[in-house]
């Protein structure tokens, strides 16, 4: 899961990628990059590790000149988190420079690989997206769209791509629209971002979310679409609606807050609590479902759980070390609220069951009587191939855990999970338009020979 942003025909592009970026740091914090084009088809490049903030300084967009830019915060899910895996990724070919951003998940990136390299390609990172790069690099078609037709052929899983060939910008989805790609206007110049809060970010107005399996090229002030490739039944990625996204954008046309607040409710319904004191949430991502469940169930809403801002997101941490650190760092009680109380604690998901652990235990340090903890969407059972990091069943509590035995472990009196048909029905458009896997185990592709984060370099390990 990462963010990315292209934007064509803004004499500060640059600027305004950086900005777009400060709006999509939250879907990835491990690296950042920006790349332009200026009016010679020269590329420029600046990647660092970290933040938006820590590594792409207001100065360094004077080293981007150009009238294009593409960028790109990164959350690895293949590849480890190093400055060679970082985003955009750039080639020079054939007196052309040519440049990608990807958010996703390739399953069959190591067979994609495997035949490159028989064929003499030589690869710089270890990420599934240099991929891409490489096939684009290859392709003979004619034109940067028909470039992309070609180099997505074969492909399969998640993507959503923002491309620079030449001075063309040329985005991408995959067909099950896996991911969001929203598209907007700056005056005369076209934006592009994962999320429309980036868009909002820069002052653009929403145009449209791109179709799944659309290729789009923008070229001055045209906006091309090539034929779409090979249609499949979609499956947009509940998750994203349930977590990752930000609650002020529209995503698969839909109110990521007003869609969480419908989880909410439902939860009230399926698991209510009628003797609590208090409802409140896990902040930040569930705090629209801790309003519904209040609305819904007249249980007072408090703000009983302080999030310190200068922390990034532990899910979306690396390694589980800088997860658990992060817990203790992240949040804190108010004592005066939790003290002597019955409280509901309404949070977004339990994927591995630490964090949850960790809250609660402070929950009852600060004096709560008894906690009773919903979840605003279903036990997660299995791992996404997809997009998001969670690869082996073994890291999954409710994988191996019944929910009574995940209610031991995280010291709650009660513990209640939003059924699958509660979850889904809280979109306004048709249920079966979503990938449910990670809950379901109804996986829309075939599963991955080797779906490890780290599969490429094993694979670099064992030719040594």
């Amino acid at each position: 899961m990462c963010g990315i942003f292209g934007i064509r025909g803004h004499p500060d592009a640059a600027a305004m990628t950086q900005l777009g970026l400060y709006s999509l740091q939250h879907r990835g914090q491990e690296s950042s990059g920006i790349l332009s084009v200026d009016d010679t088809g020269e590329a420029h490049l600046e990647r660092a590790m970290g933040l938006v903030s820590e590594g792409l300084q207001a100065d360094q967009m004077t080293h981007l000149p150009g009238r294009i830019a593409i960028g790109h915060t990164r959350y690895s899910t293949a590849g480890s988190s190093t400055i060679d895996n970082a985003q955009p990724i750039l080639a020079r070919t054939r007196g052309q420079t040519m440049s990608l951003a990807h958010n996703g998940n390739l399953v069959n990136a190591v067979e994609l690989r495997n035949d490159l390299e028989s064929s003499g390609a030589i690869f710089s990172s270890t990420m599934d997206s240099e991929v891409l790069l490489h096939r684009l690099a290859r392709s003979r078609a004619e034109t940067p769209e028909g470039r992309m037709a070609e180099a997505l052929q074969g492909v399969e899983g998640a993507y959503c791509l923002v491309v620079t060939i030449g001075d063309a910008l040329v985005l991408a989805r995959d067909p099950r629209g896996w991911r969001p790609l929203t598209i907007g206007k700056l005056g005369d110049a076209y934006v592009a971002a994962s999320e429309s809060c980036a868009l909002d970010i820069v002052g653009a107005r929403f145009v449209c979310e791109l179709e799944p399996g659309s290729i789009v090229r923008i070229e001055g002030s045209r906006v091309d679409y090539l034929e779409p490739l090979t249609s499949k039944p979609l499956k947009r990625c509940v998750f994203e609606l349930v977590y990752f996204s930000r609650p002020d954008s529209t995503i698969f046309g839909e109110s990521v807050d007003q869609y969480r607040r419908k989880l909410g409710h439902q939860l009230a319904r399926e698991h209510p609590a009628p003797l609590a004191d208090c409802v409140f949430s896990v902040p930040d991502s569930s705090n629209a479902a801790a309003l519904g469940f209040s609305e819904e169930s007249g249980i007072r809403l408090e703000h009983a759980l302080i999030r310190n801002h200068y922390v990034g997101r532990t899910f979306i941490h690396p390694v589980q070390a800088g997860r658990d650190a992060k817990v203790r760092i992240k949040y804190n009680a108010v004592r005066e609220i939790i003290g002597g109380k019955k409280v509901v604690v309404v949070d977004d998901s339990i994927v591995r069951g630490t964090t949850s652990r960790g809250l609660v235990s402070m929950i009852r340090q600060a004096g709560a009587r008894e906690v009773h903890f919903r979840v605003a969407s279903p036990p997660t059972t299995g791992p996404c191939y997809y997009g998001i990091d969670t690869p082996t069943r073994e890291e999954l509590i409710a994988s191996s855990h019944s929910i009574e035995e995940i209610r031991r472990f995280l010291d709650v009196d009660s513990l209640g999970y939003l059924s699958l048909d509660g979850m889904l029905h809280a979109s306004a458009g048709d249920t079966g338009r979503f990938c449910d896997a990670c809950f379901s185990n109804r996986y829309p592709t075939p599963v991955p020979a080797d779906p490890a984060k780290l599969r490429l370099e094993t694979d670099l390990a064992r030719t040594r």
